[in-house]
């Protein structure tokens, strides 16, 4: 264990005092404080989108259309204007030479089939388009009532709008955290998870490869085992990793704490809730979190390390590991099934597996409630993967790490694990 030790200690002070190690350290909370901050500075700075109105209509349904876009502050309504000969070529025009952001073309048809048109630099805004679909159809609904003899009072009784409060069942309580807010956790915690297993077991990688291609581990193997080799450098990464989530987690939480005095000049606490809705994160979630990425940085470390021993170049390395990060991105593709439908069989297939458990399930975790036997069996069999693949890793990696040239075939590797 003393001669593991020291390697463990050599791959952590090696790392720790690279510079690389703290500018990515200080990446951490630049990118947590974007994330946090910079929809809010966007939503403060974008100013109306200005339309025109093309007012088709025999009624005052254009009217009460325009007032109500103009009193939305989503929509500058510039004018209100009848249709004409080359009025929508004239429009478009203005359009293209962005004195105009769009112009809405309203008819009877608008009323009695359900058509209208809007034209605008920028059709893909998907909060714009909402805003004009909710509009036009709450007056297109209101109009119909009231021509079919409906009174007015009752009209709007019928359209008040249903505020829907989302909240998360955790346990035997009911937390005040939204769909929304628990999507955001789980496409945090599924982002960082990837990042860091690939990155890290990466970073063992090509520290594996370097002795190798240095013939360091030659010297080294005359001291210790392989598999005390190996056992060090994975736990010593691991260790820089953790390290870094501590200065992460500290730097995180001095921005949480002060997200009000420093956003308070970029928008209102209105536009910042609609812009990025912040997640709860309890202890419990924490404790899976490092509990997934502790055995995800293990398992696919081990499998990481043996790409490094059995790769002669830096190029075989590249062509080797794409595999095994391609299974990582399975879960990490996954994202959206995950969270729209985490009971599902697929959801619940992948959060079980070794290869894709440790992203897919505190993904699952985060989105809904995952059954305590569930949990248990996805961390069980995630131990016993650790386990098979460390064990199969060291067999190939005890013979793979003195040998260069070609790199192995399957067969030959195959022998290596039966020798």
């Amino acid at each position: 264990m003393r001669k593991v030790w020291a390697v463990i200690r050599r791959e952590f002070v090696e790392r720790v005092r690279s510079k690389w190690f703290w500018v990515s350290a200080a990446l951490g909370p630049i990118f947590l404080a974007t994330l946090f901050f910079l929809p809010l500075l966007f939503a403060g700075s974008g100013g109306p989108e200005r339309i025109v109105v093309v007012d088709g209509t025999t009624t005052r349904f254009g009217e009460r259309v325009a007032d109500s876009l103009a009193a939305s502050g989503t929509f500058k309504v510039a004018a209100r204007v009848a249709p004409r000969a080359g009025l929508l070529d004239s429009l478009t025009r203005a359009v293209i030479a962005r004195r105009l952001d769009g112009f809405l073309i309203l008819t009877d048809q608008t009323l009695e089939a359900g058509i209208a048109e809007y034209r605008a630099s920028n059709a893909a805004a998907l909060q714009e388009i909402a805003e004009l679909k909710g509009v036009l159809g709450r007056f297109a609904v209101s109009t119909r009532l009231q021509r079919a003899g409906i009174r007015p009072e009752v009209v709007d009784e019928v359209q008040l709008r249903i505020d829907l409060q989302t909240k998360k069942i955790s346990g035997s309580t009911t937390s005040g955290q939204s769909s929304a807010q628990s999507f955001s956790l789980a496409y945090i915690m599924a982002i960082l998870l990837f990042m860091a297993i690939a990155a890290y077991g990466v970073n063992v990688m090509s520290s594996v490869l370097e002795e190798k291609t240095t013939r360091v581990v030659e010297v080294l193997v005359s001291s210790l085992r392989p598999f005390q080799l190996m056992l060090g450098k994975i736990l010593g990464v691991g260790a820089v990793s953790i390290f870094q989530f501590v200065i992460w987690g500290v730097s995180g939480r001095l921005l949480l704490t002060q997200r009000a005095a420093l956003g308070g000049g970029m928008a209102s606490a209105e536009s910042g809730a609609e812009a990025f809705e912040l997640p709860q994160v309890s202890t419990g979630t924490i404790a899976i979190f490092l509990a997934y990425f502790l055995g995800g940085f293990l398992f696919y470390s081990a499998m990481l390390a043996t790409v490094g021993a059995i790769s002669s170049s830096d190029q075989e390395a590249r062509q080797a590991v794409q595999p095994v990060i391609f299974l990582l991105m399975i879960a990490y593709l996954s994202i959206w099934a995950l969270s729209s439908n985490p009971e599902s069989t697929y959801a619940v297939t992948i959060s079980l597996i070794p290869f894709t458990s440790p992203i897919a399930m505190p993904v699952r975790w985060a989105a809904s409630i995952v059954p305590a036997s569930e949990l248990a069996t996805s961390l069980a069999m995630l131990v016993l993967g650790i386990v098979a693949v460390t064990w199969i890793a060291a067999r190939i990696y005890r013979i793979g790490i003195l040998m260069t040239g070609k790199r192995p075939s399957v067969k030959e590797l195959a022998r290596w694990v039966r020798a």
